[in-house]
């Protein structure tokens, strides 16, 4: 069974650059990032895909050119680096993995999933 411990949440000015991490107790080749706000639905963020080498990204249209998503294989840790952050990004962000899951922002996709972390950013 795979585990994630998630870490980096914290509360930050707009404008301001927070980076997550969340490190797998095995090695999948998808992990993504979602995000879930009191009342609403849990959204993905980002994904991350690793085949041969080789890795493919995805982003929710709110968060392109402002998050980045990228894993460092050997120590199975991925990570979240989010610049410009607008008080709607306040949420608690989870960490998720599994195999390729065929389409990478639906929760019920993945099976592993970690506690999550708080992100506040105020204005």
């Amino acid at each position: 069974q795979v585990q994630l411990v998630e870490s980096g949440g914290d509360s930050v000015q707009a404008g301001g650059s927070l980076r997550l991490s969340c490190t797998t107790s095995a090695y999948t080749n998808f992990m993504g990032w979602f995000r879930q706000a009191p009342g609403k639905e849990r959204e993905g963020v980002a994904g991350i895909y690793i085949s041969g080498g080789g890795g493919t990204t995805y982003y929710a249209d709110s968060v392109k050119g402002r998050f980045f998503i990228s894993q460092d294989n050997a120590r199975n840790t991925v990570y979240l680096q989010m610049n410009s952050l607008k008080p709607e990004d306040t949420a608690m962000y989870y960490c998720a993995a599994d195999k390729y899951p065929g389409v990478w922002y639906k929760p019920q996709l993945y099976r592993y999933w970690g506690q999550g972390t708080q992100v506040t950013v105020s204005s």
